[in-house]
């Protein structure tokens, strides 16, 4: 390799990095709405979560809210659902329209919602809420309303996705905590002129939508239920219902100790009046386009830990292609004769006697049998050189060309699986596109799981040609059998273990849980639309295309394959190279976890590292596979075509055990429904990842030792 070329590597990666971080988020022009003077902006109400529970829940669905009234607001309805994507439905989304009034450029001080009563279990279930920290989720101009922070130098400000719910504070009086609710939210506007003739006629875009939640006691209102004093320092609305003991008192007439039971069904009721305020502030310092940088704090400093990652990356990738290219340019040389074990592309066996086809000991290794013996077999030993020795080590490969294409067991199950391996790296590498060039972006809310199934569905018609080529080429007849069994065994498996755990949440009418209506649609979109494409694949690479051709005959008689190694065995052997992989992307990985189990606040922005560390990953894996592969076949072991699979996914277990110890040291998950839903979401992430690159892995291996084995002819 030329001496520039890791410079201008270097370099090309820089650019795309740069290019994906600048404009991965937005088409410049695309879906901006622009509000005129006076103009009603709908406000949406959509969920509330909390980074301790993996369980959701509605908004309108929780007992101490203000219901929807259903008058209209901008044209509709107030507790009108909006139409989700698929995405938008997977990830627990209910957006709703609600009762909150916004009118473009109009200030309103206070404005009253309403009165809601709550019963002792509504009052029960806030106070649950507000202790595991959940926060709630409005949405105006598809932006999340932000509680707003500001760094510790004062330098700029950044938002969290969300507002909290309630809050607590430990009572000195009664030595207990006391919950209060946020009954009064502040909503503030920042807007700037539209681009454009929008803003030449007067339009106006929104770029910020923060929310100050506050607790106000129901006291001290005025005749329109507001409170007299908004901004000054007010009492909290204690979210409390003293206990009936009345029951328990008839019961133990002389106990000096009642517990509290809430529980209890009495028509006692609590009455929290809600409020709000909006305010509207012009704000030119924030580009439409780039409004979303506001979510993604800590940017700068995370910056760096990302380009550590690259650089350990390429690291590891550097040495493992220095041993890549040693094991390639070994292998040449003995295929071309340079180190005596070949003439003219013909293998020549040197001072090999005929055998079962189990590997000779070295001589070395014999048992001796006394000193005369010895003496005899010194003038041998002496003929053989140092070099004769090391080719009868190494050339243990060429001694398996008749057995390396052998059919492997379970033929039937590798076919299909490589199949929807297939389907996963054409939907993983359009994802990873499509977010670099912007398409994926945050405010196509749920895009990312929507587009992936949508890919992962239209590429079964690559999943169903290379399984049947592949199914062919290991002598499959029935190929009908392998259509089926390609289009379901994989994709029935992640169907069924999320119907499984949907059974757990639905249990806690969560909207983490999928609809009725949802889990027909996928299995509609697998029956009429994946399996007819699967089919179709299926079809063209069984009937109108050839077999993939062997460089070598596989002989009647299967060769005995020696006792292996300890570290070549199957599962040592995919575990330590799985290692290497791992060791790659775990950096990268930390951002991905925050994002997705503790910092659901936060948005995972930086496709442009994310794709880099994955390329440099996916190299890494074909570096491994090729260099475990040699290594397997130098000890005359022909059954790679599994261990490629294992190999190349090897790094999913890994992965696995990281996700166990960011559980136990990073997460602070509560309840047991949300640690099933946290190791069974990792578990089945992990297994679509393993098989991912272990599809990656099997094809780098048969490539390669096609490629060997081609450049060879056996005597």
């Amino acid at each position: 390799m030329p001496s520039g070329s890791p410079t201008r590597l270097c370099k090309l990666f820089a650019l795309f990095s740069a290019i994906s971080l600048n404009d991965a988020f937005y088409i410049p022009g695309f879906s901006i709405k622009s509000y005129v003077e006076n103009e009603i902006i709908p406000v949406q109400v959509n969920k509330v979560y909390s980074d301790r529970s993996q369980l959701q829940y509605a908004y309108y669905d929780l007992p101490f809210v203000c219901p929807p009234t259903g008058k209209l607001h901008g044209g509709h309805p107030s507790g009108r659902s909006i139409s989700l994507n698929l995405g938008e439905v997977l990830r627990g989304d209910r957006i709703m329209t609600s009762d909150y009034d916004l009118v473009m450029g109009q200030d309103q001080a206070c404005q009253y919602l309403c009165s809601h009563e709550t019963d002792r279990r509504g009052v029960k279930r806030a106070r649950e809420l507000i202790e595991e920290g959940y926060v709630a989720e409005w949405i105006v101009d598809n932006l999340p309303g932000a509680t707003s922070f500001v760094t510790v130098d004062r330098t700029h400000k950044y938002y969290a996705a969300g507002f909290k719910i309630g809050y607590k504070e430990f009572s000195p009086l009664t030595a207990k905590q006391k919950y209060y609710i946020n009954n009064h939210i502040t909503l503030v506007v920042r807007y700037r002129k539209a681009p454009g003739r929008a803003g030449n006629r007067g339009g106006k875009v929104i770029v910020g939508f923060e929310v100050y939640p506050k607790s106000i006691e129901e006291a001290h209102r005025d005749s329109t239920g507001c409170p007299q004093e908004i901004r000054s320092d007010n009492n909290g609305m204690e979210i409390y219902i003293a206990p009936n003991n009345t029951k328990l008192a008839s019961q133990y007439p002389s106990s000096s100790y009642l517990p509290e039971e809430d529980d209890v069904d009495d028509g006692t009721t609590l009455t929290i009046p809600y409020t709000y305020s909006v305010y509207f502030r012009e704000d030119d310092t924030i580009e439409w386009s780039k409004r979303w940088d506001m979510y993604f704090n800590n940017q700068e400093e995370s910056n760096v830990i990302h380009w550590l990652a690259i650089v350990n990356s390429l690291v590891i990738c550097s040495l493992l292609t220095v041993i890549v290219i040693m094991v390639l340019n070994r292998t040449y040389r003995q295929v071309h004769g340079k180190d005596g074990a070949c003439d003219d592309g013909k293998l020549l066996l040197k001072h090999r006697k005929p055998t079962s086809g189990v590997k000779s000991p070295r001589l070395r290794e014999k048992a001796p049998a006394g000193l005369l013996e010895q003496s005899g077999d010194a003038g041998r030993d002496d003929d053989l050189s140092s070099d004769e020795e090391f080719v009868e080590d190494i050339s243990g490969w060429k001694l398996l060309h008749g057995d390396v294409f052998r059919a492997p067991p379970y033929a039937g199950y590798l076919a299909p699986l490589i199949g929807s391996g297939m389907q996963l790296v054409f939907m993983a590498t359009g994802l990873l596109v499509l977010s670099c060039f912007g398409i994926l972006n945050p405010s196509f809310r749920g895009g990312f799981v929507s587009v992936g199934v949508g890919l992962f569905v239209f590429a079964g018609v690559i999943s169903g040609y290379f399984s049947s080529r592949l199914y062919k080429t290991f002598g499959g007849k029935n190929w009908r059998k392998n259509t089926f069994t390609t289009a379901l065994l994989f994709p029935g498996l992640l169907f069924t273990t999320i119907f499984i755990l949907n059974l757990f949440v639905w249990a806690q009418a969560s909207s983490t849980a999928l609809p009725f209506g949802t889990l027909v649609g996928l299995i509609a979109l697998m029956l009429l639309i994946q399996l007819p494409l699967v089919y179709v694949g299926s079809w063209y690479g069984f009937h109108k295309s050839q077999q993939y051709e062997h460089p070598t005959k596989t002989n009647s008689v299967a060769r005995p394959v020696p006792e292996q190694a300890w570290y070549t065995q199957n599962s040592y052997g995919a575990l330590i190279a799985g290692f290497v992989p791992f060791a790659v992307v775990f950096i990268e990985l930390l951002f991905v976890f925050r994002s997705l189990w503790q910092d659901k606040s936060g948005y995972y922005y930086v496709f442009g590292f994310l794709s880099i560390v994955s390329l440099v990953g996916i190299l890494t894996v074909v570096e491994v596979t090729i260099v475990s592969t040699y290594i397997m076949l130098c000890q005359e072991n022909y059954n790679w075509w599994w261990q490629s699979v294992f190999i190349g996914g090897g790094s999913s277990f890994w992965i696995f055990l990281y996700c166990i110890v960011f559980y136990y040291t990073k997460l602070n998950v509560h309840g047991f429904i949300s640690g099933l839903l946290f190791f069974s979401y990792s578990l089945l992430a992990c297994t679509v990842y393993g098989l991912l690159t272990g599809t990656v892995g099997f094809l780098t291996a048969y490539a390669f030792v096609r490629k060997i084995y081609g450049a060879i002819k056996a005597d």
